[in-house]
């Protein structure tokens, strides 16, 4: 590794280095390096609670980092304290120099030291974070809906359930969305608190991004006892084809339920609109409802799939002990990390009535390092599935298998925010 030069600085900003990080920030992302009065001010005041840091070499900024604090739901809805981060870049002239690997080894430190029990991240790449203990802990999936190819009745005008859809604005979003969303996010593994700026920013008040603002579309699920249990934010295009025939396409910024009712309503809402040929999900849950939502599941062709949530423990006790079982078990894992912030021999005692985890000197049934652990903590990998690809070894034969029983859930964790 190059040895860094004596004048890289690697510290949090001051207010009057603000414009200098966003460009920064921009640079690293490939955007344009240019930002307003406006977006300097809207984003001084999203940044409140946050650790933006940066990296300076001779006065100029080179590389980017910010941490913040959030909460991440476990299997069972408990939520645990995490160390989110975001806003890594490093610029061209300055990579292979280490900088990525001081600010997590120091970061992740300090996040242990707070009490933190996991950090998170989406990753832009994905070789960079298994190296510091990330592992993908939930995927994504978009669809493409054929609407003329789905079954749906074209002559559908509202809910059979007797609830009802409503086109609303962006002051509306405001006042019903934080409360549904954290009605989903307690009851939705996988998913995460969102900062006190999210809807301000999904709704165009805040506009630090640097993007031209376009309003979308908003419409609201509510049953038939008038309670609000779904949302959803899209934007439509204008193409038609060839003798006049309407070819648009609606994308769905986001979309939250609480119910299965809300999500039958709102996806049938979309694929019912006048001159709208296809619907694009935008990042869903891999088990989403959607394709078996319409009469014919092959109008929804898949068009991403990746991971999306990254998970590093800090604490494995406090994580294995945090989430819910569905069966009851016992299971030894020896945890590797090379940074020494969570390895170690642990028991897991667990029951649907709840678990224990404890350092224990018995022999260990699975070995496996801190990034796998990370990837079965959610229920979404499986541990026969790692042991084939070789990213674990049973030390005792079964314990896959036995793990698979134990950790793994019926419902995929899924976390709807990009951070």
């Amino acid at each position: 590794m190059t040895r860094l030069p004596d004048t890289t600085d690697i510290r949090p900003i001051t207010d009057a280095e603000l414009p200098d990080w966003m460009r920064a920030v921009r640079t690293g992302f490939l955007r344009p390096p240019t930002v307003t009065d406006e977006q300097i001010a809207d984003r001084r005041a999203t940044l409140a609670g946050s650790r933006p840091a940066a990296a300076f070499d001779a006065g100029r900024c080179v590389a980017t980092f910010r941490s913040f604090p959030q909460e991440l739901t476990a299997v069972g809805g408990t939520p645990v304290p995490a160390d989110a981060i975001s806003n890594v870049t490093v610029s061209p002239t300055h990579r292979r120099r280490g900088l990525l690997t001081r600010w997590m080894t120091g970061d992740l430190a300090d996040a242990k030291e707070r009490g933190d029990v996991v950090a998170t991240l989406i990753a832009a790449e994905f070789r960079i974070y298994g190296r510091y203990g990330f592992g993908p802990a939930t995927t994504c999936t978009e669809w493409t809906v054929d609407v003329t190819r789905s079954g749906l009745d074209p002559r559908w005008a509202g809910p059979e359930d007797g609830g009802r859809i409503d086109l609303v604005d962006g002051d509306e979003v405001r006042k019903i969305g934080p409360e549904l969303h954290e009605r989903l996010r307690r009851a939705q593994p996988g998913a995460v608190s969102r900062l006190g700026h999210w809807w301000e920013t999904e709704t165009g008040v805040v506009r630090f991004s640097g993007e031209p603002w376009t309003e979308p579309f908003y419409a609201v699920y509510r049953s038939a006892g008038g309670r609000v249990e779904g949302l959803v934010s899209y934007t439509a295009d204008d193409h038609w084809g060839d003798n006049k025939q309407p070819l648009n396409t609606a994308s769905v910024n986001w979309l939250i339920t609480t119910s299965p009712a809300a999500e039958r309503a709102l996806w049938h809402y979309l694929c019912s609109i006048d001159w709208v040929a296809r619907v694009k999900s935008g990042w869903r849950s891999p088990d989403d409802l959607l394709p078996h939502l319409l009469p014919d599941p092959r109008a929804a062709a898949v068009t991403t799939h990746a991971d999306w949530l990254w998970v590093r423990l800090l604490d494995v006790v406090r994580a294995l002990e945090a989430r819910s079982y569905d069966v009851p078990g016992s299971l030894v894992l020896e945890v590797a990390d090379r940074s020494g912030l969570a390895g170690g021999r642990f028991l897991l005692e667990a029951s649907p009535d709840g678990a224990s985890c404890v350092p224990t000197a018995r022999s260990a049934d699975l070995a496996l390092d801190v990034a796998e652990l990370a990837s079965l903590w959610l229920g979404d990998e499986s541990a026969v599935r790692l042991a084939a690809l070789g990213r674990l070894r049973e030390e005792r034969a079964g314990a896959a298998r036995k793990a698979d029983a134990l950790l793994r859930t019926s419902v995929r964790p899924w976390c709807p925010d990009l951070f």
